[in-house]
């Protein structure tokens, strides 16, 4: 540690660089948790405050009654108007990023402390939970210190970078007993767990594919994000950024502001459309199948088609197809250079269910469709009076409601992490399957992605 700089010798030191990552987290200290009074607010900090991580700010600063609400509320889910729950009354403490510009913006805002350094943060006994909405390639890390230190975590999506970092998020969750909520707010609507029920009522027969997508266009390409021209590791005041913190475990590289402000078109960052947008679909379709599942065999194919001069290296249009060990597949396809979606839906035997009829996986839908295949049309028609059926869908909690209601209350949040970690294994493998271009296999007794199949 120099001039508040976290240095690489410093992160190898540190108990992610020497195998917590891996899975070796020990159980929180108690001291480091703070028991809530009933009438005690929750005490929340904000790891990376930029333009995800100030939306997350100001919508746990509403959810909380911290400031009046925007009309409609922030975040999705429930979007109804309603006076803040007082059980679920937060305060915002404390904020943290490597940008001093950021920070200072955020502290402005929020009205409380601020840090370049986000030990600082975790060192705060009156801390009682993070939101991480760094990077990806910092999430694993930071969620298992967090949790080491008795914090509970709201970690943005996707839940780690990669599938081993998703284990080990799952396995410190186990260990320490934490609160972690994913930050795929989509999955805290209803019509997932609408169609979860109608499968396990039966309603479509055996399960046998599940296709969705996530499709966006822009004439400056995806995630070409504005740069700001002062800012680096050299600047000064607001300009500052520090750089090496920020690359973390990732190679040490000269600043490079298209990385900085642009993560998500290089693979030491992030993976591109699976990370950013197919966790958007694969966390909702995880909830609908209710049987906890990995997969058996992954593919991920496509190419960068459109956006060939703007240094990125990950595809503008990708696919992903999975095969699961239970006898159904997974069929998701995305493009940055086209916005034509297709539906999301669940095919049986007997019958599908259309959950998302225009294909995009945000927020709530006003019912659910399930249309009985012609062999079963009869059956259908004689159980539920009609030959197709619109399940209605109903207001639930919004995502950051229910992570700081299971927080107070340390229920198991919707996203919970090993949902979360199922999610990520085919998103993880469809990546490094574009990037070896060969099949993979994951060998679900070991938890562990291998090039061949697994012995039964």
């Amino acid at each position: 540690m120099k001039n508040g700089k976290l240095g690489r010798r410093d992160f190898v030191k540190s108990a992610v660089g020497a195998g917590v990552a891996l899975g070796v987290v020990g159980r929180a200290t108690p001291a480091h948790a703070r028991v809530l009074g009933a009438n005690d607010r929750i005490n929340v900090a904000v790891i990376g405050v930029g333009g995800r991580g100030t939306y997350l700010l100001r919508w746990v600063m509403e959810t909380g009654g911290q400031i009046e609400p925007l009309a409609p509320p922030f975040g999705a889910g429930a979007r109804e108007r309603k006076p803040p729950d007082p059980t679920l009354a937060t305060q915002v403490v404390s904020v943290c990023d490597v940008y001093a510009k950021r920070k200072n913006a955020a502290a402005e805002f929020a009205k409380c402390d601020s840090t370049l350094d986000y030990r600082q943060v975790l060192d705060r006994p009156d801390v009682d939970a993070v939101i991480i909405a760094t990077p990806d390639h910092w999430h694993a890390r930071l969620a298992l210190e967090a949790m080491a230190k008795g914090k509970d975590v709201y970690l943005e999506k996707p839940v780690t970078h990669t599938v081993e970092e998703a284990k080990s998020v799952a396995a410190a969750v186990k260990k320490t007993g934490r609160v972690l909520q994913v930050g795929s707010q989509t999955t805290s609507s209803d019509q997932w767990w609408k169609a979860r029920k109608a499968i396990e009522d039966g309603m479509i027969g055996r399960l046998l594919l599940s296709q969705g997508s996530y499709h966006r266009n822009s004439d400056k390409g995806e995630w070409n994000w504005t740069i700001d021209p002062g800012a680096g590791p050299e600047g000064k005041g607001d300009d500052f950024v520090d750089w090496k913190t920020w690359l973390g475990d990732a190679p040490p590289r000269p600043w490079d502001a298209d990385r900085f402000f642009r993560f998500r078109k290089y693979w030491d960052y992030s993976g591109g459309i699976a990370t950013d947008l197919f966790y958007h679909v694969l966390a909702p379709l995880n909830i609908c199948w209710g049987e906890a599942q990995f997969p058996r065999r992954v593919n991920g194919s496509g190419g960068n088609y459109v956006f060939t001069d703007d240094g990125r290296e990950v595809p503008d249009t990708f696919m992903l197809t999975a095969d699961y060990p239970k006898g159904h597949s997974l069929v998701l396809s995305s493009s940055m250079a086209n916005d034509t979606h297709i539906p999301g839906l669940i095919r049986g035997h007997e019958g599908t269910i259309v959950m998302v009829p225009d294909g995009r996986f945000e927020g709530r839908v006003d019912y659910i469709t399930v249309t009985p295949q012609a062999i079963a049309k009869e059956a259908f028609k004689d159980k539920h009076g009609t030959i197709e059926m619109k399940i209605e869908t109903e207001p639930r909690e919004s995502h950051m409601e229910n992570f700081l209601r299971c927080v107070r209350t340390r229920q198991t949040p919707v996203l919970d992490a090993a949902t979360a970690y199922r999610a990520m294994v085919p998103i993880g493998m469809a990546v490094q399957s574009y990037r070896e271009g060969r099949v993979l296999y994951f060998d679900e007794a070991a938890e562990k992605v291998v090039p061949t199949a697994p012995k039964a």
